[in-house]
């Protein structure tokens, strides 16, 4: 029987909602294989010694899990892995190095600045002006490698100044222009057009607690209710995204539609695998089970990614 290491856990503040992931993923895995969720702590290596598994499965979200770091460590142990590689990885958790891949291939994206805590004694005046100047308000601040809307804020001119001291402990940020309009997220597998969603949050936009909370209510639509020349462009989109990136598996790319047009937020190697993600029920909707889901991530589980 084939053996399967799970990543689940590790440091970054996606923490809780990676060992969701893993825990359903072994779930469902263990009907078929042999699995084994692991941390990716000192001990990775000699559980991986114990356990001697075939494939390892990325169960990651977040700085550490997703952004080229663990991928980089796993092609050394030469054992096969699912998802992306180290280079389509460190792309797609950088927000920056991500956009300007899409603005140069010509892939609408929010504009965008980068902004440094290093300036000391910042002229607070200066600071909003030359943001409204760049961007006209509203914006969105966030951190430049966090995944899962993690420190995500929209800001006005009122209360920029006070969110941004909740992001100093980053240094370097992202000042994005805020883009209204529909949530719509697409999944992509392999070179597949999986499928796309809708999402009507309750709260101001899909946050943290929207995409994981019951609580928060955020209404999932599918079909998405677009006419098939705009279908057609969001599908075409991820896909152009996912091949610029040299992404891998399974990725999911987040889109705002606004006065016809699709901006891209950005590309998520790491799509959750919890009873609230996106990619199992786009699946599911496309008649493909979860067990089915996961076997193909497994099955594409390579070396050199």
């Amino acid at each position: 029987m084939k053996r399967i290491l799970i990543l689940g856990g590790g440091i970054s503040k996606e923490r809780k909602i990676s060992l969701d992931t893993a825990k359903q993923v072994n779930t469902t895995l263990k009907k078929k294989f042999k699995t084994l969720i692991c941390e990716p702590n000192y001990q990775l290596t000699e559980n991986i010694k114990r356990f001697k598994p075939h494939i390892i499965f990325n169960a990651l979200h977040g700085r550490f899990g997703e952004d080229g770091y663990i991928q980089s460590v796993l092609e050394k142990l030469r054992i096969k892995y699912t998802h992306s590689g180290v280079i389509p990885s460190l792309l797609a958790m950088n927000k920056i190095l991500s956009k300007e891949i899409f603005i140069k291939n010509n892939i609408l994206t929010p504009k965008y600045i980068k902004f440094s805590f290093y300036k000391k004694n910042m002229n607070k005046k200066k600071v909003v002006r030359e943001i409204d100047n760049k961007l006209k308000f509203p914006v969105i601040i966030k951190p430049i490698n966090e995944g899962s809307s993690v420190d995500v804020f929209i800001c006005t001119k009122k209360n920029i100044l006070f969110n941004l001291k909740k992001l100093e402990k980053y240094n370097e940020i992202i000042i994005e222009k805020y883009i209204g309009g529909r949530e719509i997220q697409v999944a992509i597998l392999g070179t597949k057009k999986l499928g796309a969603i809708e999402l009507k949050p309750k709260r101001k936009f899909y946050d943290y607690k929207a995409k994981y909370s019951l609580s928060a209510k955020t209404e999932h639509i599918i079909p998405v209710n677009l006419k098939k020349k705009y279908l057609d462009r969001v599908l075409n989109l991820s896909l152009k995204a996912h091949k610029l990136l040299g992404c891998r598996g399974v990725t999911r790319s987040d889109f705002k539609f606004y006065k016809n047009k699709f901006y891209l937020l950005e590309v998520n190697t790491q799509p959750g695998m919890t009873k609230l993600s996106l990619v199992p029920e786009i699946a599911s909707y496309r008649g493909m089970s979860f067990l089915s889901l996961l076997e193909w991530i497994v099955d594409d589980a390579s070396l050199n990614r």
